[in-house]
C-alpha cells in the first residue's frame, strides 16, 4: 500500500512554528508536532534550519514529503519569515512572499483555508505576527502545473482541505474514484474531471455535482469502467495541456509516466496542414499553452481546425482504448480550456452543459 505523506499547507505551518519558537525563545527546533486539524492526528516534521536575521525577523525551512505521491513538490524547500507585527496589526497577518501564486483576480495570495485554519490555530500570540510563506522554487514549478488555468500566477497555492497527502496514483485512489463513477452511472450521462482544478471550474458552472466525477490522471481504467457500467455519455473536461495527450493515446495523463505533448501536437498540427518551418518552432516551445500563443501569432485562421483535429482525435483513440480493453462504444464529448479559464474547444454535444448556467 502506497504511503501518505503531508500538503503543502502542513509544511510551511511548521516552518512558521519553528521560526515562531525561535523568536519567543531563542530556540533552535529540530522537530514541530503539528495537530492537522484534518484528520484529527499528530503529524511530527523536522526542521532543517532556524535562522535569526538582523532586522528581528526569523526565518525556517522544512522541506515537502508528500508521501508515495508522483507529486512535484517533493523535497521542495519551504521557508516561513515571522516578524512581530505592530500593536494595531490583526492578531496574524499572512502574506504569501516569493514564490506563492496570487490571483489574477482579486490580487490575493493562493492560500486557501485549510492552510489559514492551520496557521491561525498554531500560531496563537499574544502579540501581532506577521507570517510571510516563501517557496524559493515555486515559480519554476508552477510552470509546470495549470494553476494559472485557474487564475493563479506566479507560484504555487497553498491548497488543500486535509493535511494528508494521499497518493492520487495509487491503486486504492482509483477504487475511490470508481466507486464515485458506479454511484452516478445510473443517470447514464457524467462529466470526468481531472482534478480538483477541473472540478472547481465545472462547478463555477453549475453544473450539478450528480454528474461530476473527479478522475486524477486515471482516465483509461475510468472511461472503460463507464463504457462497462452502459453510461451512454461521457463529458471530458479539462485543460488542453493534460487532455492533449489522449489524441496521442496516452491514458494515464501524469507527467511522470508520460509526456509527448508537444510531439502530439506538432502532429495535429501537421495534419492540420500547418507549413513545416512552424512545426519546427512548435517543437522548441518550453509549454504547450506557449506553443499555442505561437501558433495563435503565426497561423490565427489555422486554429480552428486544429482544434477540430485535436478533438476528433481524442475521441478516435479514446474509443480504440475502450474497445481494447473490452469495454462497449459511449457517446463522447470533450471540453478544452487554457490557463485563462478559457473554453478553446468543444464538440458540439458538451454545448448543453453551459446552458445549466
Amino acid at each position: 500500500m502506497a504511503e501518505a505523506g503531508y500538503t503543502l499547507p502542513v509544511f510551511a505551518c511548521a516552518s512558521a512554528v519553528a521560526a515562531w519558537h525561535y523568536l519567543r525563545t531563542q530556540e533552535v527546533v529540530d522537530t514541530v508536532q503539528l495537530d492537522l486539524l484534518n484528520p484529527p492526528t499528530t503529524a511530527e516534521i523536522p526542521i532543517e534550519q532556524v535562522v535569526p536575521l538582523a532586522n528581528g525577523g526569523v526565518l525556517a525551512m522544512t522541506r515537502s514529503q508528500p508521501g508515495d505521491n508522483l507529486d512535484l513538490t517533493r523535497n521542495t524547500p519551504v521557508w516561513a519569515l515571522v516578524t512581530w507585527g505592530e500593536p494595531a496589526d490583526p492578531p496574524l497577518t499572512l502574506v504569501g512572499g516569493y514564490g506563492v501564486g496570487w490571483h489574477r483576480e482579486t490580487g490575493q495570495a493562493a492560500i486557501y483555508q485549510y492552510a489559514r485554519r492551520l496557521l491561525t490555530h498554531h500560531l496563537a500570540s499574544d502579540k501581532p505576527l506577521r507570517v510571510e510563506i516563501i517557496l524559493p522554487q515555486g515559480r519554476r514549478l508552477a510552470e509546470r502545473t495549470s494553476n494559472a488555468a485557474f487564475g493563479v500566477v506566479e507560484g504555487l497555492a497553498l491548497l488543500g482541505t486535509s493535511g494528508i497527502a494521499h497518493p492520487v496514483s495509487a491503486p486504492e485512489q482509483l477504487e475511490q474514484f470508481r466507486d464515485e463513477l458506479r454511484r452516478k452511472a445510473p443517470q447514464g450521462e457524467v462529466v470526468f474531471c481531472i482534478g480538483e482544478n477541473g472540478l472547481d471550474l465545472a462547478r463555477s458552472w453549475r453544473i450539478p455535482d450528480d454528474y461530476l466525477v473527479k478522475t486524477g490522471n486515471w482516465l483509461g481504467p475510468l472511461l472503460v469502467e463507464a463504457s462497462l457500467l452502459a453510461v451512454q455519455t461521457v463529458t471530458l473536461l479539462g485543460y488542453h495541456g493534460k487532455l492533449l495527450k489522449l489524441a496521442g493515446g496516452i491514458f494515464h495523463t501524469h507527467h511522470h509516466l508520460a509526456d509527448a505533448r508537444l510531439e502530439i501536437l506538432a502532429a495535429c498540427a501537421l495534419r492540420a496542414g500547418l507549413p513545416t518551418p512552424v512545426l519546427q518552432k512548435l517543437l522548441t516551445q518550453p509549454t504547450v499553452d506557449a506553443a499555442m500563443h505561437y501558433l495563435n501569432q503565426v497561423q490565427p485562421l489555422q486554429m480552428r481546425a486544429l482544434y477540430d483535429i485535436i478533438l476528433a482525435q481524442i475521441r478516435h483513440r479514446t474509443q480504440s482504448y475502450i474497445h481494447a480493453h473490452g469495454g462497449q462504444p459511449l457517446g463522447l464529448e470533450v471540453i478544452l480550456f487554457n490557463r485563462e479559464r478559457q473554453v478553446v474547444a468543444q464538440t458540439p454535444g458538451a454545448k448543453r452543459w453551459f446552458n445549466l448556467r
